[in-house]
């Protein structure tokens, strides 16, 4: 589960989520993107309200080891969404996400769900920050995998 969820998207991931699926906008999409964060920038994080403005602070950057590109979930990746009558609750789902084969560089700390409304145009600007998740990896070559939990990505409760 996320470890901060963004300013910005707070009670809205569900909805994110369910748009997503639903191919509303046509091209939307999740994108995980990997950082490198010097010291506790959990709140500096948590209050930017798009990717740029997260890859604008002074101790986050994106991770730039060869062979590292950001990972798409699209409508087809996404699990169903079902609330959970029994236990009042929404967990939401996808699969493991794979970096593949990283070379050493940069040391990750973390990873950056992040909701664009269109893939195939915009930049950094138009991409909202979601969720950060704790993911400290020290790449050496080989592939890199982060596993969702069995819960989901997110669970609202």
């Amino acid at each position: 589960m996320a470890d901060l969820i963004c300013n910005i998207v707070k009670g809205r991931i569900a909805e994110l989520h369910n748009r997503i699926q639903s191919n509303d906008p046509a091209n939307s999409a999740f994108i995980w993107v990997a950082l490198v964060v010097n010291g506790d920038q959990d709140d500096a994080i948590r209050d930017a309200d798009t990717l740029a403005a997260v890859e604008a602070l002074a101790d986050v950057a994106e991770a730039t080891n060869a062979g590292y590109a950001r990972q798409i979930w699209t409508d087809a990746d996404l699990a169903a969404i079902s609330p959970d009558d029994a236990n009042n609750r929404m967990d939401l789902d996808g699969p493991d996400v794979g970096f593949g084969a990283i070379t050493a560089g940069d040391n990750w700390t973390d990873l950056l769900l992040c909701y664009d409304a269109d893939t195939t145009g915009g930049t950094d600007a138009d991409i909202i920050p979601v969720a950060l998740y704790d993911f400290p990896v020290t790449p050496d070559g080989s592939e890199i995998t982060a596993q969702v939990n069995a819960a989901g990505y997110f669970r609202a409760s």
